[in-house]
């Protein structure tokens, strides 16, 4: 499949993903708690986010495993719990003006995290075979640091490595020569070192630190260059100085505190006034807001009851008084994106995950197929029809087969043969029964349609398929629907993002003689945002009776939508294993148009496992659809 250029071609691997998260949240006992990828490892507590370092990738499988634990069992089981963040927030304040500010910075956290090393060990003796590993990877890329920026004259660079080297090291090691002053404080700086295992507090390692680079000021010329550590300066939290939730919500006194006596009797005399805060030039409604300020003049009642109804041009912030109820108007079938309320639901996290909490699903319907359609669809048709006709046969002679099928041990029925059992049991089964007819397959299925624009170049082929799939399904009686989504890319935004599903085949249609010309209505249109659209769908497949359920997904690429590229993989991975918790089985039919590279097919296999299919030729799909409904029919008889 061709491709633009990628400048960064890392792929996640989901369910290494998921096996972190999961971790983080058993150790921090934090059922929030997420995961990120970064170029260093810590953690925000305020946010329930720990940072896994990208330091680990590109090297042998074993080896990045132990060292996204090591981060994970660091920041996990030590930051989190023996960390003093105020302390910390207390140094970078008393360090920012130092000379070398990112080499203090850095020192406190390579000595925090082999205190916070020792305590994880003792906690869980389990994490000891991770640290060792990541002591290994560590002191091999220090030293061949140190070596570098001996050669480039970085010399506060190779303290810092050597620095490192001398605190984790397992022999006697010969520090270098640097320069002159460096050489003078190497003694102190040794002495100091051996001081950082005697920490036990956060308190105590910055003290260490502070000794060190008092001295460091004084014989190094620059800071160090190079940024092996982070440390976060301070939470969120601590650092928020503006107005509190309660601040917006305040209400000052007026300059007087008096009230009317008299009250209003209804005659009062009411003048209409309207504002306009925006003119037809404005296409979209703005940020600006129109605010009165009322700090003078007596309290009176008529608020009580001044109750109006909410419109659909009041601003996001404005504070009217009013009443609200439930209703029953969910339906948004008929909905323009543009009318698609911005309901980014509390309800919409829990249901469809929260990286869809802003989507919301716009149910689009087949139109009347034109004359056009239907003679282009009956000559479609014509060319399935020898693969649709031979699977036919072949489920009708399997059910044939199935009807004469005889029971047998049973209790009751027709007398068996083989009457040895008699003498040789105590409850002997020597009855048996011819099987009673079974009418249909106690199965559904759902096909979800890609409808991105990448599928431009095989939607018409991809038709040839999905027309086989209908005819076959209704050749033999299997109730089953056709949806294509995408998301519209135009009208998506922060707080909304319009996803369409387009049903051409629905369940109760499927059967009859005439459906199927409704097909060829799918075409390419924006992006796809698979997690979403497997969640929708999923609520639809459960409530069918049928024992066996189906999803099959056609598509010929990773997700791609509205501030979905960072965690579309890991969200759709999470849709798929929550639609086979449910008894769903869901298969991919992955698209392409020539070969597939290897990070694209291991792509697609981080999300739906083995239950992948790679079609490297779209012209085949009907010969690659055959198999499938074959075997998948023969499961459900």
């Amino acid at each position: 499949m061709k491709r633009f250029i990628q400048f960064n071609d890392e792929t996640i691997d989901s369910f290494l993903f998921m096996q972190l998260t999961d971790l983080a949240k058993t150790l921090t006992r934090e059922p929030e708690a997420e995961i990120e990828y970064s170029p260093y490892s810590y953690m925000n507590k305020q946010e329930k986010k720990i940072y896994i370092s990208h330091f680990w990738n590109h090297r042998p499988e074993k080896d990045k495993w132990h060292g996204y634990k090591s981060d994970l069992f660091l920041r996990a089981l030590g930051s989190w719990q023996h960390t003093d963040e105020q302390v910390i927030k207390e140094f970078v304040q008393r360090v920012q003006h130092s000379p070398v500010a990112s080499f203090a910075k850095q020192l406190v956290v390579l000595a925090e995290d082999m205190r916070l090393e020792e305590i994880c060990k003792k906690e869980r003796p389990g994490t000891k075979q991770a640290f060792t590993a990541r002591r290994r990877m560590y002191r091999q890329y220090f030293n061949a640091q140190l070596n570098v920026n001996l050669v480039k004259s970085l010399f506060t660079d190779a303290l810092f490595n050597l620095h490192y080297l001398l605190m984790h090291a397992e022999s006697p090691i010969q520090p270098p020569l640097m320069n002159e002053s460096i050489d003078a404080a190497m003694p102190f700086i040794q002495r100091s070192i051996m001081n950082f295992y005697d920490a036990r507090s956060t308190a105590e390692v910055i003290k260490v630190s502070q000794g060190i680079v008092e001295v460091l000021e004084e014989v190094v010329e620059r800071d160090i260059l190079n940024h092996y550590f982070h440390l976060p300066e301070f939470s969120a939290e601590q650092g928020f100085t503006g107005d509190t939730y309660h601040d917006l919500k305040r209400k000052d006194p007026l300059a007087n505190d008096d009230q009317l006596e008299e009250e209003k009797t209804g005659e009062e005399e009411i003048i209409d006034e309207e504002f306009r805060t925006w003119h037809r030039e404005t296409s979209e409604l703005g940020s600006s807001f129109l605010q009165f300020d009322l700090d003078q003049g007596s309290k009176t009642n008529l608020l009580g009851e001044g109750g109006r109804e909410g419109e659909a041009g009041d601003q996001a912030l404005a504070m009217v008084q009013g009443s609200a109820q439930q209703t029953s108007r969910k339906d948004f079938s008929n909905l323009p994106a543009e009318q698609a309320q911005k309901e980014a639901k509390s309800k919409g996290e829990a249901a469809f995950g929260k990286e869809n909490r802003f989507a919301v699903p716009v149910f689009k319907k087949a139109e009347v197929p034109t004359r056009k359609d239907i003679d282009h669809y009956k000559l479609q048709k014509t060319q399935i029809a020898p693969l649709q006709k031979k699977l036919k046969n072949m489920i009708e002679k399997t059910l044939e087969h199935k009807k004469i099928q005889p029971r047998s041990d049973l209790h009751r029925g027709r007398l068996n043969k083989k009457l040895l059992r008699f003498f040789t049991e105590d409850q002997p089964r020597l009855f048996y029964k011819k099987q009673e007819p079974s009418t249909e397959i106690d199965a559904t299925f759902t096909l979800l349609v890609d409808c991105s624009a990448s599928m431009e170049d095989k939607m018409e082929q991809t038709k040839r398929g999905i027309i086989l799939f209908h005819e076959s399904l209704k050749s033999v009686k299997v109730p089953h629907e056709v949806i294509g989504f995408w998301e519209d890319t135009n009208e998506a935004t922060d707080q909304l993002q319009p996803n369409y599903f387009h049903t051409v085949i629905d369940y109760y249609s499927s059967l009859q003689p005439v459906s199927g010309p409704e097909v060829l209505q799918l075409k390419p249109e924006e992006d796809n945002r698979d997690g979403f659209a497997i969640r929708v769908v999923k609520e639809r497949i459960i409530k069918r009776s049928e024992k066996q359920k189906f999803l099959l997904i056609f598509s010929d690429g990773e997700p791609a939508a509205y501030s979905y590229d960072r965690n579309g993989i890991i969200d759709t991975h999470e849709a798929v294993l929550e639609a086979r918790k449910l008894g769903i089985e869901v298969i991919n039919l992955f698209l392409a148009d020539g070969e597939i590279g290897e990070a694209e097919k291991q792509t697609v296999q981080n999300i739906y496992g083995k239950y992948s299919i790679f079609v490297t030729d779209v012209h085949d799909l009907p010969n690659v659809v055959f198999p499938l409904l074959k075997k998948l029919l023969y499961k459900s008889v």
